[in-house]
């Protein structure tokens, strides 16, 4: 597979400093939302684990921020467990999710009966410039490159009691990414393995 550049760096300046453990996860519950959207979702199965993360390190349960909307499932997962959730995303897709299509309207209309959601359209670059607020989770779910989500990550990390990002078992580069962040900022990081791979910074 052909990765960036920024990866490759990443990985071969790695080989110098301190390794960075990354603890399996192993959820000691699962609780299934009482709400769900009916739509495609590789997210699916991170839902039932939510209640156990926010229980194991006992975040708080006020605002959520989330990086990667797509068609809203992963936001009605969040909905039902925080106060409010903001989501932020493009809604016109990348390389990596195959979606070609603006799907704003549709995602806003389908997540419309979630009372304590607010959905924005806007790249994380846009987001991060003007946002100085912190929250109490953050999901991080965007283009899979190093950078992207290096750069999107660190600065979720820097304003979030924890931090979650998708598909760290299925994209090297985001494990990379999550791996330098965590070293960055004396964070944990801890992986849980199903789904595509969730990893965890607390």
């Amino acid at each position: 597979m052909n990765y960036e550049v920024e990866f490759w760096k990443s990985v071969v300046s790695g080989i110098g400093k301190s390794r960075v453990p990354i603890l399996s996860y192993e959820p000691q519950q699962r609780q299934m939302p009482p709400r769900l959207l009916d739509v495609f979702s590789s997210w699916k199965g991170i839902e039932s684990i939510l209640a156990d993360i926010i229980s194991k390190w006992n975040v708080g349960t006020g605002r959520c921020l989330e990086f990667g909307v797509e068609r809203g499932y992963s936001t009605s997962a969040l909905a039902a467990f925080f106060d409010s959730v903001t989501g932020v995303d493009t809604f016109m897709g990348d390389k990596h999710t195959g979606l070609r299509e603006d799907i704003y309207e549709a995602t806003r209309e389908r997540l419309y009966p979630f009372a304590n959601v607010q959905v924005f359209r806007s790249s994380y670059q846009e987001w991060i410039a003007k946002d100085e607020s912190f929250y109490d989770m953050i999901h991080v779910d965007i283009i899979h490159t190093y950078i992207d989500t290096f750069k999107c990550g660190l600065w979720s990390a820097q304003h979030s009691q924890c931090t979650i990002f998708h598909d760290t078992e299925s994209f090297r580069p985001v494990k990379q990414a999550v791996t330098d962040i965590a070293r960055e900022t004396n964070k944990t990081f801890y992986n849980f393995k199903e789904c595509y791979g969730l990893g965890i910074l607390i």
